[in-house]
């Protein structure tokens, strides 16, 4: 049997929504520059993310740094053409970002208390502090939580600091999330256990994933929280 004796839980995507209001947010950006553009395929989407991607480990993740890499990218589309209104209506929208109310996917609250009831949860996310500290206020979930660990990145190394200062070796824990990049990968590749639920939206940044074929013993899916306990118990009892 499997000794688990935590898990883990990803926040955006996986327990509230998220990549909606981003991905509202690039529409309204792509329109307010283009009124500004020559015509003909700027490829918008692709050139915003290639600024995005670049400056990660500038900003890191989180609305903040989208916003700064929209107000370059908006320059470098438009050749500079873009206006002062317009960048403060990008401006906006990352205001916009910043104060979108925190909704529960369906069944999260009730199936991370019942895993909660009978093994210590953690929560595990990425992204500006405080906008996350602020989601993680709104949502009502804090007090499920022993710890709730807010990361400049999710990788190998930042689980393996973390299960460290846990006391927990990577074959005892779980870890729930949408992303098989951040939330599953890295976990897999330390020795750990994985539950992927996914989301209908992924950000680009996040959808490959180089899965080991070691670890995909350990890996498991469901289609909504209101499997993962039972999924859990498999586990342990694996």
């Amino acid at each position: 049997m499997a000794n688990i004796r935590m898990v883990g839980f990803d926040a955006d995507d996986t327990l509230w929504r998220s990549q909606d209001y981003f991905d509202a947010a690039q529409r309204d950006f792509e329109a307010i520059i283009a009124p500004f553009l020559d015509g003909g395929d700027a490829r918008t989407a692709e050139r915003l993310y290639a600024v995005e991607k670049a400056n990660l480990a500038v900003f890191g993740y989180g609305v903040k740094g989208m916003a700064l890499s929209m107000i370059e990218a908006a320059i470098a589309i438009t050749g500079g053409r873009i206006g002062a209104d317009a960048v403060h209506r990008i401006v906006g929208l990352a205001k916009d970002l910043l104060r979108h109310p925190v909704e529960l996917l369906p069944g999260v609250r009730e199936a991370v208390a019942e895993v909660a009831a009978s093994v210590p949860v953690v929560m595990i996310t990425k992204g500006d502090l405080f906008h996350q500290e602020a989601k993680v206020r709104d949502s009502g979930m804090s007090d499920l939580f022993r710890r709730i660990e807010i990361v400049s990145e999710k990788d190998v190394p930042t689980y393996r600091r973390l299960l460290e200062e846990f006391a927990i070796a990577p074959d005892e824990f779980v870890m729930v999330g949408n992303s098989l990049r951040s939330d599953i990968a890295p976990v897999l590749e330390l020795g750990g256990w994985g539950v992927h639920l996914p989301y209908h939206l992924t950000w680009v940044h996040e959808r490959d994933a180089d899965l080991a074929a070691g670890g995909r013993g350990r890996l498991r899916s469901v289609a909504s929280a209101a499997e993962l306990p039972a999924v859990l118990r498999s586990i342990m009892a694996a």
